[in-house]
């Protein structure tokens, strides 16, 4: 006999089976981590209750030693991020869907998108940085982290457009103009939002690497002033704060694209 039963077909059902899946994973992972900081016993690895303590001491009060609120290097690592996230939605955008949809082009591109993907983006800080300053080198480096999944996943959407659709729309006297907009585009919308729910992720792995490499008042630079002052707990709590932003920006980037999907008529 189940402690609990729950019935699949019942939204609340459903959301009360996964709220109490979530509670029990994090209850887990808080005893493994307890357990793990008593067999190392080690002063740069703190206790979960340590690092809680840091956690509110840092909402609270900030940044003791620099002077600064945590919402000031927040606000900070935000405005660069959304400089770059937008950089990339500029770019990616209409090249994923040229690139998609007249063949030559792609072909002619694609070497150069070859060459560059599977370089870091943390490997361009220095680069950056040191050619644009510290503000737009820290959002050039999330350009570079955004950009390349969401155009590659621009193109593949374009790609899988259904043939019958295209040929139907020429068969009833429209214009190459009036495909793009009317049957590509719209075709193309869940994997364009797809793409911006894996870049958001990324994004946000590159502007704290970027920040930790040179100063420039954001989340990662805290992070690093933490651990050369010794304040491991503290460091640890603003991992907290990193992770928490970085589930919050993919959970949203997440309902907006299942929204979107669900009015188009593409979700099941």
């Amino acid at each position: 006999m189940h402690l609990f039963k729950f019935d699949e077909n019942n939204r609340r059902d459903r959301i009360l089976r996964m709220a109490l899946i979530v509670a029990v994973s994090l209850l887990t992972f808080l005893v493994v981590w307890w357990i793990v900081t008593i067999l190392l016993d080690n002063v740069n690895f703190p206790t979960p209750d340590r690092v809680f303590e840091a956690l509110y001491n840092l909402i609270v009060y900030g940044d003791r030693m620099g002077g600064h609120s945590l919402w000031e290097y927040l606000a900070t690592s935000l405005a660069t991020f959304i400089e770059g996230f937008l950089m990339a939605i500029v770019v990616a955008i209409p090249l994923g869907l040229l690139l998609g949809y007249i063949k030559p082009v792609r072909e002619f591109i694609t070497p150069w998108i070859e060459v560059l993907r599977p370089i870091a983006p943390i490997a361009w800080a220095p680069i950056f940085i040191i050619s644009f300053g510290s503000a737009m080198g820290s959002a050039l480096v999330v350009f570079v982290g955004i950009v390349f999944p969401l155009l590659t996943s621009i193109i593949f959407g374009v790609q899988r457009i259904d043939k019958n659709w295209l040929d139907a729309s020429k068969t009833l006297g429209a214009s190459q103009g009036q495909i793009f907009c009317k049957v590509v585009l719209p075709a193309t919308v869940p994997y364009i939002l797809n793409g911006m729910k894996v870049g958001l992720g990324i994004g946000w792995m590159c502007i704290v690497a970027a920040e930790m490499y040179k100063r420039t008042g954001g989340i990662g630079q805290f992070l690093v002033d933490a651990v050369n002052n010794g304040q491991m707990s503290t460091a640890f709590a603003i991992i907290i704060v990193i992770a928490v932003l970085g589930i919050l920006t993919t959970g949203v980037a997440e309902y907006v694209s299942k929204y979107v999907s669900r009015r188009m008529g593409l979700d099941a």
